[in-house]
This record gives structure tokens, sequence and C-alpha cells, in this order.
């Protein structure tokens, strides 16, 4: 519900502000829209998208945490929070009502700028959709309660101390508050500080909704299976009530660019160093953003761009690297982030970014750089107009921090015809000095109308749901054995391509551990045809993505092109499939980083136990014993080789052993003859049996807890063992834990988050295996509550089986939520690809898909509380606890839930002077 500050997030922004701006100039690339403004203000954009029956409803409102002061921060996302909590004429939670309509994609955001607040819907529900906003934006200060306050100030500050826990969890709240002036609206944290939310009063909480959320200043955007004109209608007939609010202060452009350089080192609990050089630059929806957005994919858009090709691959400094260009709307950063393999080095690792810098001021990007770069943006833009959300929130964008759409156009053209005179020049005048190191118009008369809506009537029903179905499934065989199977669609020119290939992680008990995953790593660095780099600057001047990557049961080779580039990019997936040959220096990179990855997962208290858990359930000598993330052990990654991978390769690599699932724009008739001159190629053979078989159930419960001094937080798993994917009561069971974990409403969550006030989420999932597969229950929670939560989670687990079984309604619920999302389940390719290997992973009919409404429909409430009671063992869990030893040691002694183990960060017993001896 919040946005998250973390290192892949900010990426992520900049990433976005890299895409957002590079549609082609072609027409047809343009987002159609219709806009009406209402009499109170308010701002309607229509785009009409007919492919599937869903609309997106996106709200945005122009307040974010640059509106807030210094005292008083963290106020716009606390209130997002509170916008979840129910309204006047709907005091319940916000996600009960929508997921029972089929949404998809429920959630808000808050960052510097905005708040938004959006869902995809049945186009069924979406009158209900806007009764529900609009009775949140005009209904509901009579529902936000000094509970709610209490509650939700205990989820975000448990969100915040989340966040933090995390390797380099402060570090970008440390930039901000550096990089930007003692005043600067940028210069805290969007989730603000401990101190700010607890001296947030009712009062002021009240007062915020009264000046930011009247009608005037808010934009809806409304995508998908929708007509603009009744559209209008409905916003008219539930938001034209609505009081505009008051006139607001804006903040205008203030752009805090710096002289000299400024320094700062913290201390942290990391694996690695990692250093963050940090400039201030011009707003989004500037020529200069625009320029910088490209200088920053020149220097590390992809393995050949300069920076990442000379720290990662050339001089083998650094695991990753990362330029960016975040652009908010009255400022921006522009930064690198490179994490280094050896801390000593940190200081040579500065040198070359600032060698490699000066060059590319000195110099500019070359012809086949820039190129490069909008050739990638321009594919991942195609490809992001799948999704109707993606596209309500690009509309949303230009018309809350520009006042127009028009501004799209002009965007668009100044990215895609930039040149390399100005993107040096710009890149010179913001980026030459000024490096930190670490890191208002009088408002229309407005008045509002009388309202139509007799609220005390309560929630409109949604009506009739769309009846929806899988895609057609095509077979075919090719000369060598290989199983196809083919997923038309032709709404965008792109296609998709997995290969599924049964091996996987559990195929490394007769290797050395990781090396499926080191293999996969390994096939896109180089082939007897190909370098690592000539594939990546063919990929790239094409905009094909090619993946490759290990799960638990498979491998998978991923191909994702626009159909114009597919014969040539089917050239290098196959080559790469075929004839991979491990490069030994890319293999001893790729070693470091590994063994860099493994560093990570040790320090990051969820990874930690993901790492250890496998083994815990299964045994040490069991298939699935791998950790989650099927990186191995550093001693195994030290001594792999290049013949360790070939064989492994040579093993699994089979036709017979392999099914390639195709989905998109092309019919079976092309792709045929396509893979007959390619795949066809792969041979065929024994492969070896992964022994995957059952283990002895545990007799009584046990916790190991993992010490990590000075955690804030602990991280809680609370396991048991079910049978394997696809077993008889596969739907019963799964039905079972929508109703106690899967979900942002089940009882787990809503017991720790919402009614204690422990945790910022708490889930249970149940992995997906082709044999024994755990189900898992976790929580991160705060570290004086952690014995207090696991007697929770067990009582949760216990009461479905006796005192408290499965209702009438959460079941109707959780049907509800499963069989009304399937509009939007199938809206990309990308989604019918991944529903497709899973039919190939675990053996499902071809109607798998077809049946599974009415399958799901035939479940009565009998069953899913058996599959609670048979499935459930609440009182034979195994527990792993990673958190603060010397907090938390004694309570979750004294809670008798299970012999106590104190292991260390490989997994063994501990055994000190300063044990406690108590059981």
């Amino acid at each position: 519900m919040t946005i998250k500050k973390s290192l892949h997030h900010f990426i992520w922004l900049a990433a976005l502000a890299l895409l957002a701006p590079a549609m082609a100039a072609n027409e047809d690339l343009d987002i159609p829209y219709t806009k009406y403004t209402l009499d109170n203000g308010l701002t309607l954009i229509v785009h009409e998208d007919h492919k599937a029956p869903i609309v997106a409803v996106n709200v945005w409102y122009h307040v974010g945490s640059k509106d807030e002061k210094v005292g008083r921060t963290g106020f716009a996302h606390l209130f997002e929070h509170l916008m979840f909590n129910g309204s006047e004429n709907y005091d319940d939670e916000w996600f009960k009502a929508l997921d029972r309509a089929g949404a998809t994609g429920i959630n808000g955001t808050t960052n510097q700028d905005r708040t938004n607040y959006y869902q995809v819907v049945p186009k069924n529900a979406l009158e209900m959709t806007l009764w529900l906003e609009s009775d949140r934006m005009g209904h509901l200060l009579g529902a936000v309660t000094q509970e709610k306050l209490d509650e939700q100030r205990s989820v975000v500050q448990n969100e915040k101390r989340q966040r933090e826990n995390q390797p380099y969890g402060k570090a970008f709240s440390t930039i901000f508050e550096n990089a930007y002036p003692i005043g600067h609206p940028y210069s805290w944290p969007v989730i603000g500080s401990m101190e700010d939310l607890d001296s947030a009063s009712l009062d002021d909480v009240h007062e915020w909704f009264k000046t930011r959320y009247g009608a005037s200043n808010a934009t809806i955007t409304l995508a998908g299976d929708v007509d603009p004109e009744q559209a209008k209608t409905l916003v008219e007939k539930y938001f034209g009530d609505i009081e505009p609010g008051p006139p607001l202060v804006r903040h205008k452009k203030w752009v805090a660019k710096r002289r000299g350089q400024r320094e700062q080192t913290m201390y942290d609990r990391v694996p690695q160093a990692r250093l963050y050089k940090i400039w201030n630059v011009p707003e989004w929806g500037s020529a200069e953003a625009d320029y910088l957005d490209l200088a920053s994919g020149v220097l590390s858009n992809d393995k050949e761009s300069r920076l990442y090709k000379r720290l990662v691959y050339q001089d083998r400094l650094a695991s990753d690297i990362q330029a960016f260009s975040f652009n908010s709307e009255i400022g921006g950063l522009f930064g690198v982030i490179v994490t280094a393999l050896e801390a000593e080095k940190l200081d040579q690792i500065d040198q070359i970014i600032d060698q490699e810098l000066a060059t590319f001021l000195a110099k500019g990007p070359s012809k086949d750089e820039l190129e490069r770069v909008k050739s990638s943006a321009r594919a991942s833009y195609l490809r992001s107009l799948e999704r109707v959300a993606t596209k309500a929130d690009i509309l949303a964008k230009h018309q809350v921090f520009t006042g127009s759409l028009e501004t799209m156009s002009a965007h668009n053209k100044r990215y895609l015809e930039a040149t390399a005179e100005q993107v040096q020049n710009t890149a010179r005048a913001w980026l030459s000095d000024g490096e930190y190191k670490l890191r208002v118009v009088p408002f229309p008369t407005l008045a509002s109308k009388p309202s139509t809506v007799d609220r005390s009537a309560g929630l409109p029903s949604p009506g009739t749901p769309p009846v929806v179905a899988f895609d057609t499934i095509q077979h075919a065989t090719l000369s060598n054995g290989l199983k196809v199977r083919l997923a038309e669609r032709h709404d965008v020119p792109v296609v998709r391509m997995e290969l599924l290939v049964d091996a996987g992680y559990a195929a490394d008990r007769t290797v050395k551990p990781g090396t499926a995953n080191m293999t996969m790593n390994m096939l896109d660095e180089g082939t007897a045809k190909f370098s690592a780099l000539d594939i990546s600057a063919r990929l790239a001047r094409m905009g094909t993505g090619i993946s490759s990557g290990a799960s638990l049961d498979s491998c998978s080779v991923n191909l994702n092109t626009l159909t114009e580039h597919l014969e040539p990019s089917l050239e290098i997936y196959a080559d790469m499939i075929l004839h991979p040959n491990f490069p030994e220096a890319e293999l001893d990179r790729l070693k470091q980083r590994q063994l860099a990855a493994i560093a990570q997962e040790k320090n990051t208290p969820i990874g930690a136990g993901l790492r250890l858990l496998p083994t815990l359930l299964y045994g040490a000598d069991h298939a699935y014993a791998a950790p989650f993330s099927g990186s191995g052990t550093e001693q195994s990654v030290e001594q792999m080789t290049v013949a360790d991978l070939a064989q492994y390769h040579q093993t699994w690599f089979k036709a017979n052993n392999a099914t390639l699932v195709v989905t998109g724009d092309i019919s079976m008739e092309k792709l045929v003859p396509l893979l007959e001159g390619s795949l066809a190629k792969l041979p065929t053979g024994e492969v070896p049996t992964k022994d995957i078989s059952r283990i002895a159930p545990l007799t009584e419960p046990v916790v190991y807890l993992v010490d990590r001094p000075g955690a804030e937080q602990s991280v809680i798993f609370a396991t048991s063992m079910v049978p394997e994917y696809g077993f008889d009561d596969e739907l019963p069971l799964s039905m079972m834990n929508e109703v106690l974990g899967a979900s942002f409403t089940s009882r787990i969550n809503m017991n720790l988050r919402e009614d204690k006030g422990w945790s910022y989420g708490a889930r249970s999932v149940i992995r997906s295996t082709q044999s024994e597969r755990p189900y898992i229950a976790y929580a991160p929670v705060q570290k004086d509550q952690t014995a207090a939560s696991m007697l929770e989670i067990r009582n949760e687990l216990a009461s479905i089986q006796s005192d408290r079984p499965a209702t009438d309604d959460e079941l109707a619920a959780a049907l509800d939520k499963r069989i009304l999302t399937l509009p939007g389940r199938w809206e990309t390719a990308g989604a019918v690809e991944a529903d497709l290997t899973a039919m190939v992973r675990y053996d499902l009919a071809d109607d798998y898909w077809d049946n599974y409404v009415n399958d799901l429909r035939a479940l009565n409430l009998q069953q899913i509380n058996d599959a609670a009671k048979q499935y459930l063992q609440p009182n034979a869990m195994l527990w792993l606890v990673v958190g603060d030893r010397a907090s938390i040691e004694q309570s979750v002694r004294d809670a008798g839930l299970g012999k106590v183990i104190v292991l260390n960060a490989e997994g063994e017993p501990v055994t000190d002077a300063t044990a406690i001896n108590a059981e």
C-alpha cells in the first residue's frame, strides 16, 4: 500500500521515467483519450481498450510528501493507509468488496508529489468501484476514528522498521536528507520519521483530508473496456456532489543544484560495500530530464554500456552497477549506484566511474549507443501498452504534473529525436559539478451540484460478471520430439517463448549445489558463434529480451521479442540453448556475483531464513534441500568448473525432457518451420531420475532460532508439509489457505497487522512442487512481539481446525476473489505463458483452466474445513525465527512452542556458555 524507497524501487522509478517518454513517433502508439472537467474541478480521463472485459480505475490526488512541513512528515503516506480502512457508507476493509468483485492490482502508493489509488476490475464492477472511490473522496471523515489512526500508525511504523531492517535500507533517506537543502520539500523521506508519526493527531489527519482531498485536486483515469460518455455519466453521478476543496499553495520548480563535492560514510549491516554518486538535476517534463534519461542508459543500460562493461566485465570490481535519472515534479536526481565485490576497491571503483564519466562528458555518446538505448526503451514501451493499468498511469502523470495531456507528444518527440550533442551538452551542464557521495494561479469559481445518489441504500451490486475463457492451446511436436504448445494472441506485435526443461535445483543433488543456477546464468555469456557482448548488443538493437533461470523443479530459457524481429532473435535464442560455451573468464566473474548473492541472502532476514528452511524441512540429502534461491554454498560455487556446467547442460537439455511454450503474435503454421530450422537440433536421449521422495512427518514441534544481532524485527516462518501440487484435495487446500493467509484480508494478516499492529504484513503460502511441499506461514514482526506473534500464528492454525472453522462468507469471498479475477488474470501474454508453463510442469490437462471455475464452484464448506483438519499440523510445526537472539530467546522458549535450537548463519547448532538452559 505504500511506495518503497528501497534501491530496487528507486531504480524502478528511474526506469519508468525512461520508458514513459519513449513512445515511438508512430501515431498507432499514441494513447487515445477523452478528457472531461466536472463543475467541481475534478478531471476525468477515459481511454478505451476493449481487448479484455476489464477497466483500470486510477485516482490521483495532487498531494505528496512535499506538501508536508518539517515536524509533520509522513502525513501523505499515513493518510493513504487510512483511505483503505472504510468510509462513512462502507465502513469496512477496502479489499473485501473489491476482492469479491474480481479486482486485480488493488493498491495505493504515495511519493513526493502525488498519492494514487488504483484497481483493475471486471467491467461489470466499474460502477461499484466508482461508488467506493467517491465515498472515500466525499464521505470519509466520519469513519476515521482514533482507533483506526492508532492502528495504521502502528502498521506504517512497522513498514518503516521492515524497510530499514534490510541491507542498505537507510541509504536513500540519508541521500534525500543531504542532497537537498534544509527545508526543501524533498529533503525528508516519504514515510516520515517515527517521531512525526507518533505526534500525528486525529485533528491533524482530518485537516489533511479537508485541505488536500477536494475534488478539484483529483484526477480520475479510466482505461479499458469502457465508453467515455457512459464513464462521464457515472463519474458525474458519484463525484459531482463532492466539494471542490480550498485553493492550494503549489511548489514551483526548485532544482537544488549544488557546487563542489560532499561525501558521507554511514555504517550498516551489509555484506558488500556500495557507492552512491548523486547530482541534483532538473524536474520531470523538462528537456534536460529527457536527455539525462538517455545519458543514464548509455552509461548502464545493458552489458555493453560503459560503466557496466568496464566495472563488471572488464575490471571485475563490481557485482552490479546502475545509473539512473530520477525526475520528480519540481526537481530531480541523477545517480550512479555500484556494489563492490571487495570493500577495499571502493576508491578504485570511484576513480573509474569518474574516468568514464569524464570521457562521456568530453566526447558524448556514439550514434550506436544512443540508438541502442532508444530502441530498448521503445520495445519496453510497446510491451507496457498491453496493460490498461500502465496506460492509465501515464495519462494521469501528464495531466497532474503539467495540467495538459498535450505534453505527451512533445515529450515523446523530443526524446526520440534527441541528438548526441544535446545529450552531451546536458550532461556537461549538470554532471560536471556538485557531486554528493554516499549519498503557485487563482482557482476558478467552483461549485458542486446536488447529489442524485441515495447512499443510504448501501453498496451497489457489481452486477453479472463477464464470461472468460483461457486461450486455445495448440499442440505440435518437432522432428526431434520437442513438444510445442502455442496460445495465439495478436493484440500487440510481441512473441514470447519459454523452453521448460525438467531439471532445476533438484537436479543439483548429484553435482555441486548451485550448478543449475550457475548454468542458466551462464547461457547468455557466449556461444561458439556470439560473445556475451555480441549477444547483448544484437538483442538491444532489436529490443529483444532473452533470459534464463532455474527453479526448484525446472530450468527455463525465455524469449520476448517484437514480431518483426522474431527470426533473428530466434537464431540467437537457439544458439544459446544449443551451443553455450561457458567461457571460463565469465564463469569466474559470475562466481563472484553468485558468492555476493549468497552473502546478500545471509545478511537479509528473509533471505537467511529461506536459505536454511529447505534443509531443515527435507533433510540435507533430499533433492529439495537446496536454498530457495538455488544459489548453492560458498564452497560449491568456488569449486565450480566449466566442465560442471557443460555436463549439467548436456545431461538435462534433451528434446524429450523439455517443452516449448509460445504465446503471442504468431500462428502455428509460421512457427513450426522456424523452430525446425533452429530448435529441432536439440538432441534426444536418456536423463537421470531426480530423487524427490516423500519424507517422514514431524511428530513434535521444533523451533530453530537464527541470531541476527541488533535486528529491529524478527522474521517468523511456521511450516509443515502437504502433498504435491495437483493432488485430489488441491483446490480445497488452496481455498482454505485463501481464508487463512493467502491475501490481505485473510485471518493471519488481519490479526498481526490490522488488529495487533505488530507487522507490516503476514501471509501464508503453499509452494508448488512436483513432490511433497511446504506450507509456510511467515511474518516479519517487531522484535518485542516475536513470541506473541508465534502464538497468534499457531492459534490461527489451530482455531480453523476446531472452534473457528472457515465460514460460508469466508468461502464465498475466497471463491469470488479467485473466480472474478480471471478477466484480469489473462490480460497479458506473459500471464497466459505462466499458466501454460504450470500446466506443463504439473502435467495438467488442456481443459484444466476451462473446468477451473466449475471445479471451484463445486467446492463446499465441509471440504475446506476437512482440508484444514487433515493437512495443517499446528502442534507439530517446524518453526524458524531470524532475529536478535539476546532480545527474543527467553520469550520464545517461554512460549512453549517446541524445543528451541539455536543455529548460526550456516544452519549449524550453536552451543555456548551464554545459551539459556530452559525447555
